[in-house]
């Protein structure tokens, strides 16, 4: 009877303590009560202030197979960007080596495992480029709404429902955590408090897709300003490289086209 007792009351104990977690989160927000949208364009008016910003990521996309498996695809980068026109990223993963850069004029994407490499006439800044890749070329660069000019216009307006969850710590770096719904994904996102507000952490739920794919990018070593290593925003062609046309540009995601994800629901 002794040992029947302990386990019960260490289960009442245990639905307890998570009854005051989830009542002291609900209370967070609620006693909070900030506008998620005017938090967000905190930090959508601080990116668009910056000159000059560079970071590291870890990124991570999530689908589900045709047999219904759900994969975990990981990588991580570097991006060096310098208003209005200019970009310089990495990313290394499991199926492929990417480099990219843009000097304002040119767009060049280097496959280092494949040895192969498109260069795309693409005169402009960085929101010409991105709405090139997404609707000429069909190859959506994951997040790079947060790199445009005005994040907030890009995003917000397709929102239907906003949340401001409270607090979040991501590496160490205490954040407001935001979550928001549009007619065709969900996201997340959790921005640095203090004077630099960017974001740490980005998360986009495909939530009209079977098994909800998602993608994460969890951004570190943030630099701005005089604290950003200069770039020469080039990336260096090796000898017997392969130049494939514009329109075979390579997915800049995980996949590289092994895995097939389920139809829309």
């Amino acid at each position: 009877m002794h040992c029947m007792h302990l386990r019960i009351t260490a289960a009442a104990t245990s639905k307890l303590t998570l009854a005051l977690l989830v009542a002291n989160v609900v209370g967070l927000s609620a006693a909070r009560a900030d506008d998620p949208k005017a938090l967000f364009k905190e930090m959508s008016d601080y990116l668009a202030s910056q000159n000059a910003m560079s970071f590291d990521y870890d990124s991570t996309l999530e689908i589900v197979t045709t047999e219904g498996q759900k994969l975990g695809l990981a990588s991580s980068g570097a991006m060096t960007v310098n208003r209005p026109n200019k970009i310089h990223a990495t990313r290394a993963g499991g199926f492929a080596n990417i480099e990219m850069a843009y000097d304002g004029t040119t767009l060049t994407l280097l496959g280092k495992n494949a040895n192969v490499y498109a260069q795309v006439n693409a005169p402009g800044n960085i929101d010409h480029l991105v709405d090139e890749l997404r609707n000429t070329f069909h190859r959506p660069v994951p997040a790079a709404d947060l790199l445009m000019s005005n994040p907030y216009e890009q995003l917000i307006p397709l929102v239907v429902d906003a949340k401001d969850l409270g607090s979040g710590v991501i590496h160490g770096v205490e954040c407001d955590h935001l979550a928001f719904r549009t007619e065709d994904v969900d996201w997340q996102i959790w921005i640095a408090q203090g004077a630099q507000r960017y974001p740490c952490r980005y998360v986009i739920t495909s939530s009209k897709v079977a098994g909800s794919p998602q993608y994460t990018i969890d951004i570190r070593d943030w630099k701005t300003g005089s604290g950003v290593a200069s770039d020469g925003f080039n990336v260096a062609i090796p000898a017997g490289a392969k130049e494939l046309k514009p329109g075979e540009l390579p997915d800049f995601d995980e996949l590289g086209g092994i895995y097939k994800v389920k139809e829309e629901k």
